[in-house]
């Protein structure tokens, strides 16, 4: 409970009421601190834009370009080396009607471009798990899930070109599909992964009104690490490789290919109200911290006296029957009096203050112990005792520091 003053910061403590005023900044210090934080944030946001913005090594996998371990360079070598010239665009009217890779790994392609290719191309080889474009090319995609298998075999797979090459690296993507696809297209299913009903498939093929597409999930295959692993490379050659031109398309961000975001979705002056909030969330925040101010001292309405806060806490252990609680807290007190007429300082451990009342007294420390210890306080009669206890004990520590009997003090108990 309170005094009845609330010291502010830098008060010494001594004596209600006894404040020391601190240093309160003016307002040109606390406009100097949000001045700082402002330009601290500003140069935090323009270091961002500039990391950002600063243009990195290729990451994305099966890069046509990219000599690294899951670029696709050392393919694109050996298919030209074979005769087929390999065009990488980026726009889906350039694709042609022969043979077409579509790498969408990014997940950017739009349906409706799917769905146009692979009515005009006569063969497409697909890489992607979004389902809207998986549907949009007439399969049935129930699930995908990652896979990381060895090898798989393909010596019974219905492809030609994938039963050629005997066995394939299946690690990457595999798919669970319906029994045929749209319109009863017949759907061959290739390079398996998993028993019973978690098997899927990393090669699977459907007739399209244009020719077939072909959705390659074992994407391990065509990486320049991986490629002459197992059959991976004859895989490769027999799928990208049965014509002159090989239209390498990879849909970009942002094109008229891509699939519509949510941004895009937006009206053009979206972003400029949501800056707006978030300046006026700023302004609201510094207004809300300038209003709170400095503390102040004021006097509280009642003045509670520690006396009366000791009694009311002893009707609460009374009501509550709790005479542990009760015992304890007389026992603490009269550990930091002994203690402090033993001319212990205020960090002095239980032991310590045990140990210098026992010699103190004559008595054994054990018995000390369970005078200013003790233990759990059942009954009544176990209360009484203990506070009597308490009271011969510091009777005799004081008679020993004095030098007087405690039996001649006044009010002593006999």
């Amino acid at each position: 409970m309170s005094t009845g003053t609330v010291p502010r910061a830098g008060s010494t403590g001594t004596g209600e009421g006894t404040v020391v005023p601190g240093r309160v900044p003016g307002r040109r210090g606390r406009a100097a601190v949000w001045a700082g934080i402002a330009v601290v944030g500003l140069v935090l946001a323009v270091l961002t834009v500039a990391v950002r913005g600063t243009p990195g090594p290729s990451e994305h996998e099966l890069d046509p370009a990219s000599t690294t371990a899951s670029g696709s360079r050392a393919l694109v070598r050996v298919l030209e080396q074979r005769g087929t010239a390999v065009d990488v665009v980026r726009d889906a009217d350039r694709t042609g009607t022969g043979t077409v890779f579509v790498d969408d790994g990014d997940g950017v392609l739009s349906a409706a471009v799917a769905g146009r290719l692979v009515r005009t191309a006569r063969h497409v080889v697909l890489v992607t798990t979004q389902p809207a474009v998986l549907q949009a090319v007439g399969l049935d995609v129930r699930d995908t899930r990652a896979v990381d298998d060895a090898v798989s075999s393909t010596g019974s797979c219905p492809i030609p070109a994938v039963r050629a090459a005997g066995s394939v690296t299946a690690t990457g993507t595999g798919y669970r599909v319906g029994a045929d696809g749209d319109g009863g297209a017949r759907v061959e299913r290739c390079a398996p992964s998993g028993d019973g009903a978690d098997r899927v498939w990393g090669i699977v093929r459907t007739t399209t009104a244009g020719g077939d597409v072909t959705v390659l999930g074992t994407t391990a295959a065509l990486r320049n690490d991986t490629i002459t692993t197992a059959g991976n490379a004859g895989l490769a050659l027999g799928l990208l490789g049965g014509d002159d031109r090989l239209a390498w398309y990879v849909p970009t961000p942002g094109s008229a290919d891509a699939a519509t975001t949510l941004g895009e979705l937006a009206p053009p002056w979206v972003p400029s109200v949501l800056l707006l909030l978030a300046l006026v969330a700023v302004a609201g925040a510094v207004w809300r911290g300038r209003r709170l101010g400095p503390l102040v001292v004021e006097p509280l309405p009642v003045v509670v006296r520690a006396a009366e806060t000791t009694e009311g806490r002893a009707r609460l252990y009374a009501r509550t029957r709790d005479r542990t609680h009760a015992l304890d807290t007389l026992r603490t007190a009269a550990l930091f009096r002994i203690g402090r007429r033993l001319g212990l300082p205020r960090s002095a451990h239980v032991d310590d203050v045990v140990r210098a009342a026992a010699r103190a007294t004559g008595r054994p420390d054990h018995e000390v112990g369970a005078v200013l210890v003790g233990g759990p306080t059942g009954t009544d009669a176990a209360l009484l005792d203990g506070v009597h206890a308490l009271d011969d004990l510091e009777r005799a520590v004081h008679a020993a520091t004095t030098g007087t009997d405690h039996h001649d003090r006044p009010g002593a108990r006999p």
